[in-house]
This record gives C-alpha cells, structure tokens and sequence, in this order.
C-alpha cells in the first residue's frame, strides 16, 4: 500500500496542468485587453507631468498630441510637428522640430503603454521567464524597425507582466540619446480611469555600465540600482470615444 500511495501522488503531480504556453504575441495581446489599452486607440486623454499639461486626441488612426507650459504650445498630429508661441506659429529648424517633437511624443507614448505594442514596426520577443519579488513574470523584448520605428528606433525595451494578471509591473529600455543608458521602472501606483490602467512608477539607472538590459531584474533585486526620479502622471481625464 505504501508504494502504491507514492506512485499515486506521483501520478497526481505528472497529471497537474502545467502553465498555459503563449506566443509573446499572445503576451502582448493579453496585456493591451487587460489594461484597456485598446480603449486609448479612440479617446481623448489629459493629464498634467511634472510642470507641463498633456492632451491627446486619437480617433481611427489619425491622432493629435499636445504639450503646454508657460505660453508655448507644442503638437504632433499625422502630419508631422509644429510650435506656438503666444499663439504664434514659429519657424524651427528641422534638429529643434525632431527634438520637441520626440520629447512630446516620448511623454505620450509611455503614459498610455501598453498601447502602442501592435504598431507595424513593433517586433517582440519572449525571453525566460522571470521572478521578482516572489511574482513570476513573463519577460518580453520589444524593439523597432527603422522604418516607422521613429527616430529612436534604435532602443530597446523589456516588459515584465504578469502570468496571473497580465499587468505591466516593470519594464526597462536602453537608449542611446544624448550619451546612453538604460532605465528600469517600478510600478509605484495605478489607477483606472474610464477602463484604462494608468501607473506611476519609480525610475531606477544602474550602478554600474556592465549591468546588461536582460539582467536588470536581477540588478534590481540585489539592490544594484539607484532610484533617480519619479514618473508621476496627475490629473488624468478621459472620454472614450465612440
């Protein structure tokens, strides 16, 4: 009886449903559903980042994403970027317009994240699986191709989400703008406004230049990064629209 009960909780465990195997595809699907980012693609959003006020407008594809502060305002539609001063339209040189230009689209596009995952020039794929803080994650690269993949193409990104819940809790990315580096961010808070997930997250660098964007998660967890700022999103309005 004794060997028959081990070999029947041997059986038990060989019989157990092992984790359900998706694509980082699937992954990356999931995530979008599940943190209502498919909800960004038509709505208008608003929120103020640090001393500046944001606004983006999305509808079918065709989009408008402003910044303002003091008597500037700056925007990015489908037909490229343009400045206002005191409302007057300037001439900018085509390094001043790319520089405002990635630096507004740069807010709008990590304040909605995941979406933006699916565009044509996203390429993804899944890494090993990884554990931080005792919560298993699944590890998916993100880069871009140089055509439609912006100016920074160039940059890499790693998104930490969820097995159980399918939530981005960390994410990482290397870029190469004005010296290189990398950062690793760490969910701080979240809120839902209208469906949609929003999450303000701690924004770690590494100690160290040797650390490699794939080992992050491990600098992380033996305290080998230092917190330089807070990426904090204030007053968030939503409409979905229909």
């Amino acid at each position: 009886m004794k060997y028959l009960s081990i070999f029947f909780i041997a059986f038990l465990i060989s019989c157990k449903p092992s984790d359900p195997k998706f694509t980082a595809q699937q992954i990356i699907d999931k995530t979008i559903l599940y943190s209502g980012a498919d909800k960004v693609a038509n709505s208008e959003i608003s929120f103020k980042f640090r001393d500046k006020e944001y606004f983006a407008y999305r509808e079918n594809g065709n989009f408008k994403l402003i910044r303002e502060f003091d008597s500037i305002i700056d925007g990015l539609t489908n037909n490229g970027f343009e400045r206002f001063i005191n409302l007057e339209k300037q001439k900018l040189s085509d390094v001043d317009a790319s520089k405002y230009s990635n630096s507004v689209n740069s807010v709008h596009y990590f304040s909605v994240l995941p979406f933006g995952l699916n565009d044509k020039a996203v390429h993804k794929k899944q890494l090993p699986s990884s554990t931080i803080k005792g919560k298993e994650y699944y590890k998916i690269e993100v880069t871009f191709s140089k055509n439609g993949g912006g100016e920074d193409f160039e940059d890499v990104f790693i998104y930490w989400i969820g097995k159980e819940d399918f939530l981005v809790d960390y994410l990482a990315y290397s870029y190469h703008t004005n010296g290189g580096g990398k950062r690793f961010r760490v969910l701080k808070e979240q809120c839902i406004k209208n469906g949609i997930r929003f999450v303000d997250f701690h924004n770690y660098k590494p100690l160290s230049k040797e650390i490699s964007l794939i080992d992050i998660d491990k600098a992380f967890e033996n305290n080998e990064l230092k917190k330089v700022s807070e990426i904090i999103l204030k007053e968030i309005k939503v409409t979905i629209l229909n």
